[in-house]
């Protein structure tokens, strides 16, 4: 069995022992490698070793191997190891041809996104192929011509067949890339589960609004927040930003970004979680969703024994329908929503404009934190161009 080099790369989640994979720009990489070397030499090339800017060196089999008389081509299939990757599976391909101009030419091919929105790392118009991915694409391509003693100009053309299909699977569509995926990996290396990877899109996003004049953000960390802002609040659903569980991450980001202000729009049961000071919501991290609620209960009025029902519940909505049975949802909610203020701006030491708008499935509206009409305000008027 072929070995790649990262055999002794895992991590452990879960008790599981979950193996690394390498990056769509790994693979973009490797085959560039390898398609310069067969265009130079004439001859199949049946394994490739690249270095990775993490430092782990990588051994990859190409792939639909073409060698023609001015051009030679081969693919280098994704794998993200036991990370779930949309783009795991995914034949990566390189062309390279001679050109008359010296230096290196890399540009997207069939299946690779063109950028069509501004904030980005390429400018507008440009294959979403990021920047380590094309020094790396580069380096191996000058490695393997300098190999050749070759000092002429090359023409490298990255493509992926089944892109612009996975690409609907991906962040692409909303940071306006369109036609394919991007060509991505800082590292080169894929580690399963990580949080850096999805922090960084979230980062990605941000930007983006924030270069296209965006300076107060709507953020919804999920599905539901995305709904219940779409069908009900008055304001540009299309702006929405989602966070997932990461609040504190994307609180940070934004200040480090110059942003003013963000709005959350969140269903109960993340959001309780940040009235305890809670800001990744993960339930990994944390719960405390009843007991917050449950001393929010008691701040609010309730008895002992209104506590112990609430702290007995599985969802959020059975211990709102207890706190609403007990006549104390309302001042609940407001409690909950002093605390979540209070923790938002400790998040910050109160350096941007932070609120909130929280609601349930099931019971609709819930409450606003004390600087969300502002924002709300902020909101629309940016929208309308009136800020």
């Amino acid at each position: 069995m072929h070995k790649t080099g990262l055999e002794d790369y895992y991590v452990i989640k879960g008790q599981k022992k979950m193996r690394f994979g390498y990056t769509t720009g790994s693979c973009a990489a490797a085959a560039s490698k390898a398609a310069v070397k067969m265009l130079l030499s004439g001859k199949k090339v049946e394994e490739i070793s690249i270095m990775t800017p993490k430092g782990i060196r990588l051994s990859l089999i190409p792939e639909d191997i073409c060698i023609d008389k001015d051009k030679a081509s081969c693919a280098i299939r994704k794998d993200g190891g036991d990370d779930p990757d949309t783009t795991s599976g995914l034949l990566v391909y390189a062309s390279a041809e001679k050109i008359s101009t010296p230096g290196i030419l890399i540009d997207g091919g069939i299946g690779v996104g063109r950028v069509t929105k501004p904030g980005l790392s390429q400018q507008i118009g440009e294959a979403a192929i990021n920047p380590v991915p094309r020094a790396m694409i580069k380096k191996e391509a000058e490695e393997a011509a300098q190999e050749w003693d070759y000092e002429g100009g090359l023409k490298i053309i990255i493509s992926v067949p089944e892109g612009e299909k996975t690409a609907q699977k991906t962040f692409n569509p909303r940071l306006g890339i369109e036609g394919g995926i991007s060509i991505l990996g800082t590292s080169g290396i894929v580690e399963p589960m990580s949080e850096k990877a999805l922090i960084e899109s979230i980062r990605v996003e941000m930007r983006q609004h924030f270069t296209q004049g965006e300076e107060y953000l709507l953020v919804t960390p999920g599905n539901y927040g995305a709904e219940y802002l779409k069908n009900h609040m008055d304001l540009p659903f299309e702006k929405n930003i989602k966070c997932s569980n990461y609040v504190g991450e994307t609180i940070d980001m934004a200040i480090d970004m110059g942003v003013k202000g963000i709005l959350f729009v969140a269903h109960i049961g993340k959001f309780v979680k940040v009235a305890a000071g809670i800001m990744n919501t993960h339930s990994h991290n944390a719960d405390g969703r009843m007991e917050v609620l449950a001393a929010i209960g008691i701040r609010a009025g309730s008895d002992l024994e209104c506590a112990r029902k609430i702290l007995e519940c599985n969802t959020t909505d059975e211990a709102l329908q207890i706190l609403e049975q007990n006549g104390i949802l309302k001042p609940a909610m407001e409690q909950v929503m002093k605390r979540i203020q209070f923790y938002l701006n400790h998040r910050s030491y109160d350096q941007i404009l932070l609120g909130a708008v929280v609601f349930s499935n099931v019971y609709g509206y819930l409450g606003m934190t004390e600087d969300a009409p502002c924002l709300i305000q902020k909101i629309q008027k940016e929208y309308k161009g009136e800020l």
